[in-house]
């Protein structure tokens, strides 16, 4: 399938590198060319602009920032949707607003293009290994024929329902990691506190009712005092925000995900916002906080 990828980061590069290994005809787009080398040595073509990059292809993914990066590069003249030709896919795997992938879903819909909302779980590792889980929602049938491009990418692939249904799955899961992060956080400075050796106390719980993604991949990092980022606070942190503002329009309380915020807004605060989310140990140990 000839894609249009636009968003080449931490997580972007790799399930670039993925589809071009599955036989997928690339062209990308980032503002600097640069940035766009490792898939471009592989195969890729870079493309100067969002219109160059989508004009010709059959189904465009998108992998950026934050809501007002999806809305920069989806509307207005030279955007995604104005310059996508009828029947194309859109694909916004990007975690964002609920609200902003309905848009996106009826916008196009009004100019034959189809739309599906995909943000993904599994941090640059799932990325990497083509691994991620894939949390889909929109258009059915398009969800059906993109079905072996997201394969390419990811091996937990779960259509969710309308638009807007995989931007609310990816919410369930950052609610969850929330808390569980901050155990594991919480659990490891217990071990230190009280003289135990952390890596002998893991070997204990992370394979009992403790165990979680969070315990097997970011524990070992905390450990090592690598906060190299698989996923940025900075993305954690507007993550959650959206959660919240979603919660409070359901009516919803966030207990959990309220107190975790804060613990990470203080790191961002401290200037610590572009480390991975196992940094939230710092909170922990750091005196400054």
């Amino acid at each position: 399938m000839k894609i249009g990828f636009i968003g080449i980061g931490v997580m972007g590069s790799p399930m670039t590198l993925n589809l071009i290994n599955a036989g997928h005809d690339l062209a990308v787009y980032t503002r600097t060319e640069s940035k766009a080398s490792a898939v471009t040595e592989k195969g890729a073509v870079w493309r100067s602009s969002v219109a160059g990059c989508v004009a010709d292809r059959d189904a465009v993914i998108t992998m950026v920032g934050y809501p007002k990066d999806v809305e920069e590069v989806y509307f207005g003249d030279k955007g995604i949707i104005a310059n996508s030709k009828p029947g194309t896919i859109i694909v916004d795997m990007t975690t964002t607003s609920p609200r902003l992938a309905e848009r996106i879903f009826a916008e196009a819909k009004a100019k034959g293009i189809k739309a599906l909302d995909a943000p993904v779980s599994g941090g640059d590792s799932g990325a990497k290994g083509g691994t991620l889980s894939i949390m889909v929602g929109g258009d059915k049938e398009a969800f059906d024929t993109f079905l072996p491009v997201f394969q390419a990418m990811g091996k937990n692939i779960v259509y969710q329902g309308g638009a807007g249904k995989g931007q609310h799955t990816k919410f369930c899961n950052q609610l969850a990691l929330a808390g569980t992060l901050a155990g594991v956080c919480e659990a490891i400075s217990y071990a230190r506190a009280t003289g135990l050796d952390p890596e002998t106390v893991l070997q204990s719980i992370g394979s009992g009712a403790a165990g979680s993604w969070q315990m097997t991949n970011n524990a070992p990092k905390i450990l090592k005092g690598d906060y190299a980022p698989g996923f940025y606070v900075k993305h954690f942190i507007k993550d959650m925000i959206i959660a919240q503002e979603e919660a409070a329009e359901a009516g919803l309380r966030l207990p959990v995900l309220t107190a975790t915020l804060g613990m990470y807004k203080k790191l961002e605060d401290a200037g610590l916002g572009d480390l991975g989310t196992q940094a939230l140990i710092r909170y922990f140990t750091d005196k400054m906080f």
